[in-house]
Protein backbone atom coordinates (compact mmCIF):
# COMPACT_ATOMS: atom_id res chain seq x y z
CA UNK A 1 0.00 0.00 0.00
CA UNK A 2 1.96 3.05 -1.25
CA UNK A 3 0.66 6.28 0.75
CA UNK A 4 -0.26 4.36 3.88
CA UNK A 5 -2.59 5.45 6.17
CA UNK A 6 -1.63 8.24 8.02
CA UNK A 7 -4.23 8.93 10.80
CA UNK A 8 -2.88 9.11 14.31
CA UNK A 9 -2.34 5.96 16.54
CA UNK A 10 -5.71 6.73 18.40
CA UNK A 11 -9.17 6.36 16.68
CA UNK A 12 -11.01 8.84 17.97
CA UNK A 13 -11.81 10.27 14.99
CA UNK A 14 -13.65 7.77 13.57
CA UNK A 15 -14.51 5.35 16.76
CA UNK A 16 -18.05 5.77 14.93
CA UNK A 17 -17.04 3.94 12.48
CA UNK A 18 -16.04 0.68 14.23
CA UNK A 19 -17.57 -2.75 14.87
CA UNK A 20 -17.18 -3.04 18.47
CA UNK A 21 -17.77 -6.70 18.12
CA UNK A 22 -14.65 -7.34 15.33
CA UNK A 23 -11.80 -8.31 17.16
CA UNK A 24 -8.49 -9.21 16.11
CA UNK A 25 -8.88 -12.91 17.42
CA UNK A 26 -12.54 -12.95 15.78
CA UNK A 27 -11.91 -11.97 12.06
CA UNK A 28 -10.02 -14.05 9.90
CA UNK A 29 -8.85 -11.48 7.58
CA UNK A 30 -7.31 -9.47 10.87
CA UNK A 31 -5.59 -12.52 11.80
CA UNK A 32 -4.28 -12.81 8.10
CA UNK A 33 -3.17 -9.02 8.26
CA UNK A 34 -2.07 -8.91 11.82
CA UNK A 35 0.41 -12.38 10.85
CA UNK A 36 1.69 -10.16 8.22
CA UNK A 37 2.49 -7.67 10.64
CA UNK A 38 4.22 -9.78 12.52
CA UNK A 39 6.79 -10.66 9.54
CA UNK A 40 7.23 -6.55 9.64
CA UNK A 41 8.00 -6.93 13.81
CA UNK A 42 10.75 -8.78 13.66
CA UNK A 43 12.66 -6.70 12.27
CA UNK A 44 13.33 -5.32 15.24
CA UNK A 45 14.82 -8.91 16.58
CA UNK A 46 18.10 -8.90 14.47
CA UNK A 47 19.64 -5.44 16.36
CA UNK A 48 18.47 -7.06 19.72
CA UNK A 49 19.85 -10.19 18.63
CA UNK A 50 22.83 -8.30 17.83
CA UNK A 51 23.65 -6.44 21.43
CA UNK A 52 23.03 -9.97 23.35
CA UNK A 53 24.94 -11.92 20.91
CA UNK A 54 28.23 -9.64 21.49
CA UNK A 55 27.47 -9.67 25.48
CA UNK A 56 27.19 -13.10 24.94
CA UNK A 57 30.16 -13.66 23.17
CA UNK A 58 32.62 -12.20 25.38
CA UNK A 59 32.10 -14.80 27.99
CA UNK A 60 32.90 -17.18 25.41
CA UNK A 61 36.70 -18.79 25.95
CA UNK A 62 36.33 -19.63 22.65
CA UNK A 63 35.65 -16.50 20.82
CA UNK A 64 37.91 -14.80 23.14
CA UNK A 65 41.13 -17.56 22.08
CA UNK A 66 40.37 -17.12 18.83
CA UNK A 67 40.25 -13.34 18.65
CA UNK A 68 43.62 -13.11 20.52
CA UNK A 69 41.60 -11.80 23.60
CA UNK A 70 40.44 -7.96 22.39
CA UNK A 71 41.22 -5.58 24.73
CA UNK A 72 38.90 -2.61 26.08
CA UNK A 73 39.07 -0.36 23.03
CA UNK A 74 38.75 -3.22 20.21
CA UNK A 75 35.29 -5.06 22.15
CA UNK A 76 34.28 -1.31 21.56
CA UNK A 77 35.31 -1.20 17.68
CA UNK A 78 33.54 -4.71 17.73
CA UNK A 79 30.43 -3.55 19.04
CA UNK A 80 30.52 -0.05 17.41
CA UNK A 81 30.86 -1.04 13.74
CA UNK A 82 27.67 -1.97 13.43
CA UNK A 83 26.13 1.22 14.14
CA UNK A 84 28.97 3.04 11.89
CA UNK A 85 27.32 0.73 8.92
CA UNK A 86 23.91 1.89 9.92
CA UNK A 87 25.15 5.66 9.53
CA UNK A 88 26.42 4.84 6.40
CA UNK A 89 23.22 3.50 5.16
CA UNK A 90 20.63 6.60 6.92
CA UNK A 91 21.06 8.87 4.08
CA UNK A 92 19.50 6.71 1.58
CA UNK A 93 17.00 4.97 3.76
CA UNK A 94 14.34 7.73 3.65
CA UNK A 95 14.43 7.74 -0.08
CA UNK A 96 14.26 4.03 -0.98
CA UNK A 97 11.50 4.03 2.02
CA UNK A 98 9.45 6.67 -0.17
CA UNK A 99 10.70 5.63 -3.83
CA UNK A 100 10.23 2.02 -4.25
CA UNK A 101 8.09 1.46 -1.06
CA UNK A 102 8.50 0.66 2.25
CA UNK A 103 8.02 -3.66 1.69
CA UNK A 104 10.82 -3.63 -0.96
CA UNK A 105 12.98 -1.59 1.46
CA UNK A 106 12.36 -3.84 4.77
CA UNK A 107 13.34 -6.88 1.37
CA UNK A 108 16.49 -5.06 0.48
CA UNK A 109 18.13 -4.90 3.79
CA UNK A 110 17.23 -8.09 4.88
CA UNK A 111 18.79 -9.64 1.95
CA UNK A 112 22.03 -7.70 2.85
CA UNK A 113 22.23 -8.83 6.50
CA UNK A 114 21.34 -12.27 5.78
CA UNK A 115 24.67 -12.40 3.39
CA UNK A 116 26.52 -10.25 6.51
CA UNK A 117 25.58 -12.99 8.71
CA UNK A 118 26.96 -15.69 6.28
CA UNK A 119 30.10 -13.88 6.11
CA UNK A 120 29.93 -13.39 9.80
CA UNK A 121 29.87 -17.25 10.69
CA UNK A 122 32.51 -18.23 8.20
CA UNK A 123 35.19 -14.79 9.65
CA UNK A 124 38.59 -16.30 9.74
CA UNK A 125 40.17 -13.17 11.06
CA UNK A 126 38.93 -9.92 13.46
CA UNK A 127 38.69 -7.59 10.16
CA UNK A 128 36.64 -10.06 8.49
CA UNK A 129 34.08 -10.31 11.58
CA UNK A 130 34.06 -6.64 11.27
CA UNK A 131 33.17 -6.08 7.50
CA UNK A 132 30.49 -8.70 8.21
CA UNK A 133 28.64 -6.79 11.32
CA UNK A 134 29.20 -3.41 9.38
CA UNK A 135 27.36 -4.69 6.65
CA UNK A 136 24.40 -6.06 9.00
CA UNK A 137 23.84 -2.34 10.61
CA UNK A 138 24.02 -1.25 6.67
CA UNK A 139 21.28 -3.61 6.04
CA UNK A 140 19.43 -2.96 8.82
CA UNK A 141 18.99 0.47 8.38
CA UNK A 142 17.41 0.35 5.75
CA UNK A 143 14.55 -2.36 7.10
CA UNK A 144 14.79 -0.21 10.39
CA UNK A 145 13.83 2.85 8.67
CA UNK A 146 11.03 1.29 6.78
CA UNK A 147 9.11 -1.39 8.87
CA UNK A 148 7.46 0.35 11.52
CA UNK A 149 6.01 2.90 9.12
CA UNK A 150 4.57 0.33 7.13
CA UNK A 151 2.95 -1.36 10.50
CA UNK A 152 1.52 2.11 11.65
CA UNK A 153 0.58 2.48 8.25
CA UNK A 154 -1.17 -1.36 7.61
CA UNK A 155 -2.65 -1.84 11.02
CA UNK A 156 -6.58 -1.61 11.80
CA UNK A 157 -6.84 1.83 13.75
CA UNK A 158 -7.24 0.25 17.31
CA UNK A 159 -4.23 -1.78 17.67
CA UNK A 160 -2.25 0.29 15.77
CA UNK A 161 -0.31 2.07 18.60
CA UNK A 162 0.08 -1.51 20.66
CA UNK A 163 1.78 -2.82 17.31
CA UNK A 164 3.58 0.08 16.39
CA UNK A 165 5.03 0.15 19.96
CA UNK A 166 5.53 -3.59 19.98
CA UNK A 167 7.61 -3.38 17.53
CA UNK A 168 10.78 -1.78 19.28
CA UNK A 169 9.52 -4.32 22.70
CA UNK A 170 10.63 -7.25 20.21
CA UNK A 171 14.40 -5.85 20.50
CA UNK A 172 13.91 -8.13 23.65
CA UNK A 173 12.74 -11.07 21.63
CA UNK A 174 15.91 -11.60 19.65
CA UNK A 175 18.11 -10.69 22.65
CA UNK A 176 16.74 -13.67 24.54
CA UNK A 177 16.88 -16.30 21.30
CA UNK A 178 20.87 -14.72 21.13
CA UNK A 179 21.35 -14.82 24.96
CA UNK A 180 20.06 -18.80 25.19
CA UNK A 181 21.96 -19.73 21.91
CA UNK A 182 25.09 -19.09 22.77
CA UNK A 183 24.21 -20.42 26.48
CA UNK A 184 23.92 -23.85 24.71
CA UNK A 185 27.08 -23.09 22.14
CA UNK A 186 29.14 -22.72 24.96
CA UNK A 187 29.36 -26.17 25.49
CA UNK A 188 30.85 -27.23 21.91
CA UNK A 189 34.38 -27.16 23.73
CA UNK A 190 37.43 -26.41 21.60
CA UNK A 191 35.24 -25.73 18.93
CA UNK A 192 34.87 -22.30 17.18
CA UNK A 193 31.25 -23.51 16.26
CA UNK A 194 30.67 -22.48 19.74
CA UNK A 195 29.86 -18.48 18.42
CA UNK A 196 29.95 -19.22 14.57
CA UNK A 197 26.08 -20.85 15.21
CA UNK A 198 25.19 -17.35 17.19
CA UNK A 199 26.54 -15.92 14.42
CA UNK A 200 25.25 -17.64 11.57
CA UNK A 201 21.35 -17.54 13.20
CA UNK A 202 21.28 -13.86 13.37
CA UNK A 203 20.51 -13.42 9.55
CA UNK A 204 17.04 -16.23 10.47
CA UNK A 205 14.85 -13.43 11.34
CA UNK A 206 15.60 -11.42 7.73
CA UNK A 207 15.37 -14.73 6.19
CA UNK A 208 12.10 -15.23 7.06
CA UNK A 209 11.32 -12.26 5.98
CA UNK A 210 12.31 -12.61 2.94
CA UNK A 211 10.52 -16.39 2.13
CA UNK A 212 7.20 -15.01 3.48
CA UNK A 213 7.08 -11.20 2.21
CA UNK A 214 8.86 -12.47 -1.38
CA UNK A 215 6.13 -14.56 -1.54
CA UNK A 216 2.79 -12.39 -0.91
CA UNK A 217 3.72 -11.41 -4.50
CA UNK A 218 2.57 -8.41 -5.95
CA UNK A 219 0.72 -5.07 -3.15
CA UNK A 220 -2.74 -4.79 -4.08
CA UNK A 221 -3.77 -1.19 -4.27
CA UNK A 222 -4.60 1.24 -1.81
CA UNK A 223 -8.60 0.83 -1.83
CA UNK A 224 -8.89 -2.78 -1.91
CA UNK A 225 -6.24 -3.78 0.92
CA UNK A 226 -7.94 -1.45 2.88
CA UNK A 227 -11.36 -3.20 2.12
CA UNK A 228 -9.71 -6.89 2.58
CA UNK A 229 -8.38 -6.29 6.03
CA UNK A 230 -10.29 -3.43 7.22
CA UNK A 231 -13.97 -3.62 6.05
CA UNK A 232 -14.07 -7.59 4.99
CA UNK A 233 -13.57 -7.13 1.16
CA UNK A 234 -16.64 -4.04 1.45
CA UNK A 235 -15.17 -1.09 -0.62
CA UNK A 236 -18.19 1.36 0.83
CA UNK A 237 -17.29 0.36 4.62
CA UNK A 238 -17.46 3.46 6.15
CA UNK A 239 -14.11 3.29 8.19
CA UNK A 240 -12.40 1.82 4.72
CA UNK A 241 -13.84 5.63 3.00
CA UNK A 242 -12.37 7.15 5.82
CA UNK A 243 -9.27 5.84 5.63
CA UNK A 244 -9.01 5.76 1.97
CA UNK A 245 -9.33 9.54 1.87
CA UNK A 246 -7.27 9.93 4.30
CA UNK A 247 -4.70 8.16 2.07
CA UNK A 248 -5.58 10.39 -0.87
CA UNK A 249 -5.34 13.23 0.87
CA UNK A 250 -1.49 12.29 1.71
CA UNK A 251 -0.74 11.49 -1.52
CA UNK A 252 -2.06 14.46 -2.77
CA UNK A 253 0.46 16.27 0.33
CA UNK A 254 3.08 14.29 -1.54
CA UNK A 255 2.83 15.06 -4.49
CA UNK A 256 2.17 18.71 -4.27
CA UNK A 257 3.90 19.23 -0.40
CA UNK A 258 6.75 16.84 -0.19
CA UNK A 259 8.11 16.52 -3.25
CA UNK A 260 9.63 20.31 -2.55
CA UNK A 261 10.63 18.60 1.24
CA UNK A 262 13.56 18.66 1.87
CA UNK A 263 15.72 18.00 5.10
CA UNK A 264 15.35 21.74 6.36
CA UNK A 265 11.62 21.11 6.19
CA UNK A 266 12.26 19.38 9.86
CA UNK A 267 13.28 22.35 11.55
CA UNK A 268 11.40 25.02 9.22
CA UNK A 269 8.64 25.81 11.39
CA UNK A 270 7.96 25.89 15.74
CA UNK A 271 6.09 23.14 15.69
CA UNK A 272 8.75 20.91 13.57
CA UNK A 273 11.19 22.01 15.56
CA UNK A 274 9.35 20.99 18.81
CA UNK A 275 9.26 17.46 17.33
CA UNK A 276 12.65 17.08 16.64
CA UNK A 277 13.85 18.54 19.64
CA UNK A 278 11.91 15.57 21.32
CA UNK A 279 12.73 13.07 19.07
CA UNK A 280 16.88 14.02 19.34
CA UNK A 281 16.35 13.79 22.58
CA UNK A 282 14.63 10.29 22.91
CA UNK A 283 17.20 8.59 20.64
CA UNK A 284 19.86 10.00 22.84
CA UNK A 285 17.85 8.83 26.01
CA UNK A 286 16.94 5.39 24.33
CA UNK A 287 20.95 4.56 24.65
CA UNK A 288 22.44 6.51 27.40
CA UNK A 289 20.15 5.76 30.33
CA UNK A 290 22.28 3.11 31.06
CA UNK A 291 21.10 0.33 28.72
CA UNK A 292 24.40 0.58 26.49
CA UNK A 293 26.58 -1.14 29.57
CA UNK A 294 23.75 -3.78 30.19
CA UNK A 295 23.73 -4.68 27.05
CA UNK A 296 26.88 -4.74 25.45
CA UNK A 297 29.15 -5.31 28.38
CA UNK A 298 27.31 -7.35 31.33
CA UNK A 299 30.28 -9.48 31.21
CA UNK A 300 32.55 -7.20 32.50
CA UNK A 301 30.46 -5.59 34.94
CA UNK A 302 29.87 -8.87 36.44
CA UNK A 303 33.65 -9.57 36.27
CA UNK A 304 33.78 -6.67 38.60
CA UNK A 305 31.47 -7.71 41.27
CA UNK A 306 33.31 -11.06 41.16
CA UNK A 307 30.59 -13.36 38.45
CA UNK A 308 33.40 -14.65 36.78
CA UNK A 309 32.29 -18.05 35.78
CA UNK A 310 31.15 -18.07 31.98
CA UNK A 311 27.91 -20.26 32.45
CA UNK A 312 26.44 -18.15 35.24
CA UNK A 313 27.45 -14.95 33.42
CA UNK A 314 25.21 -16.83 30.40
CA UNK A 315 22.48 -17.47 32.55
CA UNK A 316 22.11 -13.97 34.07
CA UNK A 317 21.96 -12.56 30.44
CA UNK A 318 19.32 -15.09 29.60
CA UNK A 319 17.10 -14.81 32.15
CA UNK A 320 17.46 -10.56 32.40
CA UNK A 321 16.08 -10.80 28.22
CA UNK A 322 13.20 -12.58 28.89
CA UNK A 323 12.29 -10.53 32.04
CA UNK A 324 12.91 -7.65 29.61
CA UNK A 325 10.73 -8.88 27.23
CA UNK A 326 7.52 -9.32 29.35
CA UNK A 327 8.30 -5.60 30.89
CA UNK A 328 8.40 -4.21 27.56
CA UNK A 329 5.46 -5.77 26.19
CA UNK A 330 3.60 -5.22 28.98
CA UNK A 331 4.13 -1.33 28.18
CA UNK A 332 3.06 -1.97 24.71
CA UNK A 333 -0.25 -3.39 25.97
CA UNK A 334 -0.62 -0.24 27.95
CA UNK A 335 -0.11 2.41 25.89
CA UNK A 336 -3.21 3.54 25.32
CA UNK A 337 -4.93 2.89 28.60
CA UNK A 338 -1.88 4.95 30.66
CA UNK A 339 -0.86 7.45 27.81
CA UNK A 340 2.75 8.43 26.50
CA UNK A 341 3.51 10.94 29.40
CA UNK A 342 2.92 8.45 32.61
CA UNK A 343 5.02 5.47 30.83
CA UNK A 344 8.01 7.71 30.20
CA UNK A 345 7.93 9.30 33.28
CA UNK A 346 7.53 6.13 34.87
CA UNK A 347 9.96 4.25 33.12
CA UNK A 348 12.23 7.54 33.31
CA UNK A 349 11.84 7.71 37.25
CA UNK A 350 12.17 3.94 37.59
CA UNK A 351 15.67 3.74 35.66
CA UNK A 352 16.97 6.22 37.95
CA UNK A 353 16.24 5.28 40.95
CA UNK A 354 17.23 1.90 39.84
CA UNK A 355 20.47 3.16 38.46
CA UNK A 356 21.57 4.94 42.35
CA UNK A 357 21.02 1.49 43.52
CA UNK A 358 23.45 -0.21 41.20
CA UNK A 359 26.11 2.51 41.93
CA UNK A 360 25.81 1.78 45.27
CA UNK A 361 26.04 -1.25 45.80
CA UNK A 362 28.56 -1.68 43.18
CA UNK A 363 30.84 0.95 44.92
CA UNK A 364 29.82 -0.98 48.51
CA UNK A 365 31.24 -4.50 46.60
CA UNK A 366 34.44 -2.49 45.33
CA UNK A 367 35.42 -1.13 48.72
CA UNK A 368 34.61 -4.25 50.59
CA UNK A 369 34.20 -6.81 48.72
CA UNK A 370 30.80 -7.70 50.10
CA UNK A 371 28.92 -10.86 48.92
CA UNK A 372 25.67 -8.83 49.85
CA UNK A 373 26.33 -5.71 47.75
CA UNK A 374 27.27 -8.21 44.59
CA UNK A 375 24.03 -9.72 45.05
CA UNK A 376 22.10 -6.50 45.73
CA UNK A 377 23.69 -5.25 42.49
CA UNK A 378 22.39 -7.93 40.22
CA UNK A 379 19.07 -7.50 41.77
CA UNK A 380 18.60 -3.88 40.73
CA UNK A 381 20.14 -4.94 37.08
CA UNK A 382 16.65 -6.65 37.37
CA UNK A 383 14.65 -3.66 38.58
CA UNK A 384 16.67 -1.58 35.99
CA UNK A 385 15.52 -3.64 33.34
CA UNK A 386 12.18 -4.08 34.09
CA UNK A 387 12.14 0.05 34.39
CA UNK A 388 13.76 0.87 30.93
CA UNK A 389 11.60 -1.98 29.16
CA UNK A 390 8.28 -0.19 30.48
CA UNK A 391 8.20 2.96 28.88
CA UNK A 392 11.37 3.39 26.91
CA UNK A 393 11.38 0.25 25.20
CA UNK A 394 7.74 0.32 23.48
CA UNK A 395 7.66 4.17 22.90
CA UNK A 396 11.06 5.53 21.34
CA UNK A 397 9.83 3.98 17.53
CA UNK A 398 5.87 4.32 17.92
CA UNK A 399 6.00 7.88 19.64
CA UNK A 400 8.55 9.19 16.61
CA UNK A 401 6.36 7.71 14.46
CA UNK A 402 2.96 9.07 15.69
CA UNK A 403 4.56 12.72 15.79
CA UNK A 404 5.36 13.15 12.34
CA UNK A 405 3.32 14.01 9.38
CA UNK A 406 3.23 11.42 6.67
CA UNK A 407 5.89 14.19 4.30
CA UNK A 408 8.23 14.08 6.95
CA UNK A 409 7.86 10.76 8.93
CA UNK A 410 10.62 8.76 6.57
CA UNK A 411 12.74 11.75 6.92
CA UNK A 412 12.17 12.30 10.74
CA UNK A 413 12.55 8.41 11.37
CA UNK A 414 16.16 8.40 9.30
CA UNK A 415 17.26 11.55 12.03
CA UNK A 416 15.82 9.20 14.83
CA UNK A 417 18.13 6.59 13.49
CA UNK A 418 21.48 8.94 12.64
CA UNK A 419 21.83 10.13 16.36
CA UNK A 420 20.60 6.41 18.23
CA UNK A 421 23.57 5.03 15.79
CA UNK A 422 26.05 8.01 16.83
CA UNK A 423 24.64 7.39 20.53
CA UNK A 424 25.72 3.63 20.37
CA UNK A 425 29.14 4.14 18.79
CA UNK A 426 29.88 6.33 21.26
CA UNK A 427 28.87 4.42 24.11
CA UNK A 428 30.18 1.19 22.94
CA UNK A 429 33.72 2.41 22.16
CA UNK A 430 33.63 4.88 25.31
CA UNK A 431 31.94 2.58 27.86
CA UNK A 432 34.34 -0.22 28.06
CA UNK A 433 37.54 2.00 28.36
CA UNK A 434 36.23 4.37 30.97
CA UNK A 435 34.23 1.30 32.93
CA UNK A 436 38.12 0.11 32.94
CA UNK A 437 39.29 3.18 34.27
CA UNK A 438 36.78 4.49 36.69
CA UNK A 439 34.66 1.44 37.30
CA UNK A 440 32.38 2.00 39.63
CA UNK A 441 32.70 5.79 39.52
CA UNK A 442 31.73 5.71 36.16
CA UNK A 443 27.57 5.27 37.23
CA UNK A 444 27.73 8.35 38.73
CA UNK A 445 27.61 9.85 35.61
CA UNK A 446 24.61 8.20 34.27
CA UNK A 447 23.00 9.15 37.55
CA UNK A 448 23.56 12.93 36.46
CA UNK A 449 22.36 11.81 32.99
CA UNK A 450 19.16 9.96 33.11
CA UNK A 451 18.05 12.87 36.35
CA UNK A 452 18.13 15.50 33.19
CA UNK A 453 16.85 12.87 31.15
CA UNK A 454 13.36 12.82 34.14
CA UNK A 455 13.37 16.82 33.73
CA UNK A 456 13.87 16.82 30.28
CA UNK A 457 10.34 14.22 29.46
CA UNK A 458 7.97 16.49 32.30
CA UNK A 459 8.98 19.34 30.49
CA UNK A 460 8.55 18.19 27.20
CA UNK A 461 7.03 15.22 26.35
CA UNK A 462 3.19 16.04 24.72
CA UNK A 463 0.71 13.44 25.63
CA UNK A 464 -0.85 12.09 22.07
CA UNK A 465 -3.14 9.78 24.05
CA UNK A 466 -6.74 9.66 21.79
CA UNK A 467 -5.77 12.18 19.59
CA UNK A 468 -6.14 12.13 15.76
CA UNK A 469 -3.31 12.88 13.39
CA UNK A 470 -5.12 16.33 12.94
CA UNK A 471 -5.43 17.14 16.49
CA UNK A 472 -1.84 15.94 17.37
CA UNK A 473 -0.68 18.22 14.75
CA UNK A 474 -2.71 20.64 16.34
CA UNK A 475 -0.86 20.43 19.43
CA UNK A 476 2.52 20.51 18.00
CA UNK A 477 1.56 23.35 15.91
CA UNK A 478 0.01 25.71 18.02
CA UNK A 479 -3.37 25.45 15.68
Amino acid sequence: MGGGIVAAEEQTGFSHLLDPNKKWYNNKRLITLNAWIVILLITSCTNGYDGSMMNSLQSLPQWKNCFNHPSPSELGLLNAIQNVGALAACLFAPYMSDGIGRRYTVLFGAFIMVSAAVIQAASQSVGMFIGARFLIGFGLAFASNAAPMLISELSYPPYRAPLTATYNSLWRLGAIVAAWTTFGTYRIEDSTWSWRISSAIQGLPSLVQICLLVSKGREEQALQTLAYYHGDGNVDDPLVQYEFNEIKAALDSDRHVAANVGWKSLFSTPGNRKRMRIIIALAFFSQWSGNGIASFYLNAILTDINVTDPTIQLLINGIIAIWSLFWALLGSALIDKLGRRVLFLSSAIGVLLAWIAQTVSFAEFWQHQTPAAAHSFIAFLFVFSAAFGLGFSPLIIAYTVEILPYHLRAKGLTVFSFVVSLALIFNQYANPIALGHLVWKYYIVYCCWIAFEVVFLYLFVVETKNLTLEETAAVFDSK
